[in-house]
């Protein structure tokens, strides 16, 4: 009994003196961060991109589930109408990160007044319509705006968006995250 509790005791510092050959290396560069590609699960599912509080320029993707509502809304002339994701994600990005969502340290760029808008979907991409002015937005808001649009359209946010305001218009652009 006495020698397995010796051998118990003295294992660790053998372990211990083992591991001191190692030598330490410097930090080794090694590129980028993974991209991990969000999708929801489900058609009731869509994705929004919020600012991240550390990085002004850093988009983040964050998963809203919604209710059926049974069709689109939003006009269109691919298919019958926009997915319900579509017009219902850009209304959930105005209305701004819940919560849970600003604890975790994300934000909007986008004004948070109520916003009324229109959505058009085509084989040339994805065409917002808003009654508010757009080209005086800054770049991560308009980053918001291309990518959680052209995630409503397409799973790998590849579809061009282009967005109507009262001012002018911004894009045709592509989602850059």
């Amino acid at each position: 009994m006495r020698s397995g509790r010796a051998l118990g005791a003295v294992l660790p510092l053998v372990l211990l003196a083992a591991g001191c050959g190692i030598r330490a290396t410097e930090v080794v560069e090694a590129g980028e961060p993974a991209i991990v590609q969000v999708a929801p699960a489900g058609e009731l599912g869509m994705v929004l991109y919020f600012v991240s509080s550390s990085s002004a320029a850093r988009l983040m993707p964050v998963v809203r589930y919604a209710e059926p509502s049974g069709q689109g809304s939003g006009t269109g002339s691919y298919g019958d109408m926009p997915p319900v994701g579509a017009s219902k994600a850009l209304a959930l990005l105005f209305a701004g990160p819940s919560r849970a969502e600003r604890d975790a340290g994300l934000r909007s760029e986008l004004p948070s007044n109520r916003v009324k808008m229109s959505v058009e979907l085509s084989e040339q991409g994805v065409r917002v319509t808003l009654n508010t002015p757009v080209t005086r937005l800054s770049e991560p808001a308009r980053q918001q705006l291309f990518c959680t649009a052209a995630q409503a359209r397409t799973a790998d946010r590849g579809a061009t968006v282009t967005v109507t305001g009262t001012d002018g218009v911004i894009g045709p652009a592509n989602c850059s995250v």
